[in-house]
């Protein structure tokens, strides 16, 4: 029995399948298409593949699957952040009542805990400790040279948006040093989520809550690559919140998408808005919600210590300004990244469509805690500083600690100093280090801004502490100009500032000045908690996104009937007297281009030689719209379809013999189905950006 290959340099029956192959066959498979043009998959491998039946092209069918849903008795969403996580729920009766997760133990002063850091610690046996201000409390009181021999991680998040070259084989650093398996760390994390968020169910519910009646959110950056969202999913389901056979079970939201649908549920005395100068909080006597609900937003209001916020089931009166095709701007200001999303409304049910791809960058408020380490080298030393966090772990992190305080307090107009504290190790340990004092070392240093209290304190000036915005707020604004820049966004009506680094009055500033005249920019009150509320109202209701913009293009690779002078002579493949051009890219659909929910492409392909009874279809994927061939540059193989017909040649099939290829987009993550018409025999593959 032969086997086809289509375009894309994988034996059909190579090692996945465990079926012995003759030598002629076998290439070796690369992670990313060879990028000289002189190199052709197709022909090393000898034979034929797929090409296109024409018409080939059957576009913007819905699936009409794709709105049966499983039933879930509740949705848990996990905001998964860089320096912090929490998560929050809503019981699928009462879609309303949004729950947050309990206070955590531990704690900061100056710091409001409706999270926990994002923190995680392993013994020295690489086992699961403890995660949050547990992890770091424990973390802070073990002896120095105990500490030395336990994994402590944070902020390790940022590596999946770091890292070019991500597999499910990547590495992080802990403090002391060591590597672990990044996968191994985030399922750890995800799987503590689990059960804290199970156990609180269960309390609620007087009885056993099974992990099969929860539907999982996580949130994601949207602008992160299709590797790092996928990498999540693998994390989730090495945790248990669900498995690949019920993928559905868990929904990845991109986090400004997340905050897009609950901004668009607010009324106005849930928002801030900036140029109004002052709180819009009032509960207003004349709001138009029923009695009941009215009620019970009261007792909400009163009862300080409740983690339960309600929803108004209406389009909020910040929609009766907005009217159909009106748009808006999501700035989604977290810790390790922005994610900047354009959405439109459509009215009346207020579904969303997304305009303009994701956009944003590594500005997080981590780029202050690096302008504040930076500020400590050039007053103490490189390597002094380097030293220091390695020989006193706990004692850095303590010092940060201090430094997060005091950067909340931050504001324009603030003009009094911000003390932060060191710690008595820092103090001791320069000493030891450079033979002089801390005192001594900020007199040298010549940096006017900082002084030394002799309550052992660092004095910062106002400024002082606002140059240490400056670099990050100054990114944030200019990407913020050029988007505005683009046509699709230059008649925006609101900004909705969102995310934890939202909080802060200087990047609040900032926004208003750069961008008040343009637009109304407004802050929803809890700001911090808009992703994880708007991941809940997701999950309970997926279709609210009803169009997308698709991050890469994608498609198959095939052979055409050659064309002199039109195709490559490389590309020339003779067989069986029929000239072939080999490793065509057929494309299903562009990078940028608008997808809806569930939207099905469809190509139409029948093997290049009849006889053939196993159909392999690979699937690539490339940043760029100007794709021709499976060869150029930057184009990565992301899936196979391997089609089995042995068994079927009984069967009356045509001379041409139709296999259809679908692919159902608008999803945050993509499904591809070959089907033969004839004997109606499938197979479907997910889209795998970390195992090609």
């Amino acid at each position: 029995m032969m086997e086809s290959v289509g375009m894309y340099g994988l034996c059909g029956c190579a090692a996945k399948s465990k079926m012995k192959c003759d030598s002629r066959w076998e290439i070796p498979a690369s992670e990313t298409a060879p990028t000289s043009a002189y190199s052709s998959p197709a022909r090393s491998l000898g034979d034929t593949g797929i090409t296109p039946l024409s018409p080939s092209h059957i576009v913007n069918d819905a699936d009409p699957n794709v709105s049966e849903q499983q039933t879930f008795l509740v949705v848990v969403a996990i905001d998964f952040g860089t320096t912090s996580s929490g998560y929050a729920y809503s019981f699928t009766k009462e879609p309303e009542c949004i729950h947050v997760m309990r206070r955590w133990e531990g704690g900061d002063p100056g710091v409001s805990n409706q999270k926990t850091p994002t923190t995680i610690l392993l013994t020295p046996e690489r086992k699961f400790h403890s995660f949050g201000y547990a992890a770091r409390d424990f973390y802070h009181d073990l002896d120095p040279s105990e500490a030395k021999q336990w994994l402590y991680l944070e902020r390790f998040k940022m590596r999946l948006h770091t890292t070019g070259d991500l597999t499910m084989d990547t590495d992080l650093t802990a403090a002391n040093g060591k590597k672990v398996k990044a996968l191994e760390i985030f399922a750890y994390a995800l799987q503590y989520f689990k059960e804290q968020a199970l156990k609180e169910l269960s309390d609620q519910a007087g009885s056993e809550f099974e992990n099969s009646d929860v539907r999982w959110v996580i949130t994601v950056p949207a602008i992160w690559k299709q590797p790092a969202k996928q990498f999540m999913r693998q994390a989730a389901y090495q945790a248990g919140l669900a498995s690949p056979e019920n993928s559905e079970q868990l929904i990845i939201a991109l986090e400004p998408e997340a905050a897009s649908i609950y901004c668009r549920k607010l009324r106005l005395h849930q928002m801030i808005e900036l140029s109004s100068k002052a709180a819009v909080n009032g509960y207003s006597s004349s709001d138009t919600v029923g009695a009941g609900f009215a009620q019970a937003k009261e007792h909400i209001r009163r009862n300080r210590q409740s983690r339960t916020f309600l929803v108004e089931n209406v389009i909020g009166e910040i929609w009766s300004e907005l009217e159909e095709g009106d748009k808006y701007v999501v700035v989604d200001s977290g810790g390790g990244t922005v994610d900047l999303t354009v959405h439109q409304i459509r009215l009346p049910e207020g579904h969303l469509k997304e305009l303009y791809k994701a956009t944003g960058g590594p500005y997080g408020s981590l780029g202050v805690d690096y302008e504040f380490e930076k500020l400590l080298c050039k007053i103490f030393g490189e390597d002094f500083i380097e030293q220091f966090k390695i020989k006193r772990p706990a004692a850095w992190v303590d010092l940060m600690i201090a430094f997060e305080s005091r950067k909340r307090a931050a504001a324009p107009d603030r003009t009094n100093p911000l003390n932060i504290t060191l710690p008595f190790s820092f103090i001791d340990y320069y000493k030891k280090f450079r033979g002089h004092s801390v005192e001594h070392a900020l007199r040298k240093s010549n940096v006017d801004f900082v002084k030394w209290s002799s309550q052992g304190m660092l004095r910062m000036s106002p400024d002082a502490m606002n140059a240490l915005f400056k670099p990050t707020i100054d990114s944030i604004i200019e990407h913020l100009r050029d988007l505005f820049q683009k046509p699709e966004v230059s008649t925006v009506k609101f900004l909705f500032l969102v995310g934890g680094f939202a909080e802060a009055p200087l990047l609040q500033q900032a926004v208003q000045a750069a961008f008040g005249d343009k637009c109304r920019i407004i802050i929803p009150q809890d700001v911090g908690l808009t992703i994880l509320k708007g991941a809940v109202l997701f999950g309970l209701d997926p279709a609210v996104i009803k169009v997308r913009r698709s991050p890469l293009t994608y498609g198959v690779g095939v052979l055409n009937r050659y064309v002199e002078g039109k195709h490559p002579p490389e590309k020339l493949l003779v067989k069986d007297g029929t000239r072939w051009c080999t490793d065509v890219f057929d494309k299903f659909i562009s990078a940028d281009q608008s997808v809806a929910l569930g939207e099905l492409v469809k190509r139409s392909y029948t093997p290049a030689k009849p006889s053939q009874l196993v159909i392999v279809i690979n699937i690539y994927s490339s940043e760029h719209d100007d794709v021709s061939f499976i060869t150029d540059p930057g184009v990565k193989k992301c899936g196979t379809l391997r089609l089995d017909l042995t068994g079927t040649s009984g069967m009356a099939v045509p001379a041409r013999r139709e296999i259809q290829t679908l692919m159902q987009f608008g999803d945050t993550e993509i499904k591809a189905t070959a089907v033969d018409i004839a004997t109606s025999k499938s197979v479907k593959v997910g889209i795998d950006f970390l195992n090609y």
